[in-house]
């Protein structure tokens, strides 16, 4: 429903307008907050790139978090990556990521970052505080927050915005009538525009989500997707129909599609009757990194990485122009 609602396919929005107005009162009153100096933004020793979104649900920051890390690694840079940590309980922050993290104590994401990059992550409700706590064990030249493009009490010096290249920005409203969490005349203050997917635009950046071999979460082993064949596909993301379209996209033809809500906290007795033995339960890396602990030997999942257009280099030589 919500989704019909946000793309403009249901007229229910008009009765959520209220709220929506509220919303971006509230939100342009914060960040004018900061612009005027009647709030003061915390500024790390070291420069801060914010990849965010202006919508809610998943656009592929992640993707292009990770993207970052092992870019700017090439170009001689230490990076080390904050998180708010949606979704994990700590029992304190800031929390820095060792092997031994679980994604009940950091969120999904921050976990899926380190095990992909091994780069240090810290997260923390407060990023001034994650930043702290990194640069307080670490040598870095660079810190990429993952999302927190509207967490104005951290100083950024480069901007990334990540949209959604066939969703774009829905009915256009503030949230809850629509997706926006600021309208889109923001991107024209952002130091770059990242368009996942969708129809490529002339000079714009573009991304593409490439998947690799399927991956088994108990042993490791991978296999390429022509493998399998009776599967049922499940995703616990912002959008999944994007993960249930790659599959179908690389040849697989699901016999179910079972989506979840966003940062899904999940369990084995709530898992293991999606499939029976003989069939293949497949699922994001994001879904995978909260379900090694109790996962069954039919349980794989697919790793995408972020492929960018050739003018992502652009991004790159801003970034490091700030760090020198």
């Amino acid at each position: 429903m919500i989704e019909r609602i946000w793309s403009g396919r249901s007229p229910l929005y008009l009765l959520l307008l209220p709220f929506s107005w509220l919303y971006g009162l509230v939100s342009h009153l914060i960040r004018l907050s900061y612009q005027r100096g009647w709030r003061k933004s915390w500024r790390a020793p070291v420069p801060v790139v914010v990849v965010g979104n202006l919508t809610a649900g998943g656009n592929g920051k992640t993707p292009v978090v990770i993207w970052l890390v092992e870019t700017l690694r090439r170009e001689g840079l230490r990076v080390g990556v904050v998180s708010r940590g949606y979704g994990g309980k700590a029992a304190r922050y800031p929390l820095l990521l060792d092997a031994q993290t679980s994604s009940v104590e950091a969120g999904d994401e921050p976990v899926l970052i380190y095990q992909r990059t091994q780069a240090p992550v810290a997260v923390s409700p407060v990023r001034s505080e994650a930043v702290k706590a990194l640069l307080a064990q670490h040598s870095l030249d660079v810190i990429i927050t993952d999302d927190g493009l509207q967490h104005y009490a951290l100083a950024r010096d480069v901007e990334i915005v990540v949209v959604d290249g066939v969703r774009r920005f829905g009915n256009g409203w503030w949230l809850p009538a629509g997706p926006m969490r600021e309208r889109a005349s923001r991107l024209q203050s952002v130091d770059a525009v990242i368009i996942n997917g969708g129809e490529a635009e002339v000079d714009g950046i573009t991304m593409q989500l490439t998947p690799g071999a399927a991956i088994n979460l108990k042993s490791g082993e991978s296999r390429p997707l022509a493998h399998f064949s009776d599967v049922v596909a499940m995703a616990g993301i912002g959008h999944p129909p994007r993960f249930f379209r790659t599959l179908k996209q690389q040849g697989i033809t699901p016999v179910g599609e079972i989506a979840f809500g966003d940062h899904q906290t999940y369990t084995e007795e709530m898992l293991a009757p999606l499939v029976t033995e003989q069939q293949t339960l497949m699922m994001t890396e994001k879904d995978a990194v909260k379900c090694r602990a109790f996962a069954h030997d039919n349980w794989w999942y697919l790793p995408v990485d972020a492929h960018l257009s050739d003018r992502a280099s652009t991004i790159v030589a801003k970034i490091k122009s700030v760090c020198r």
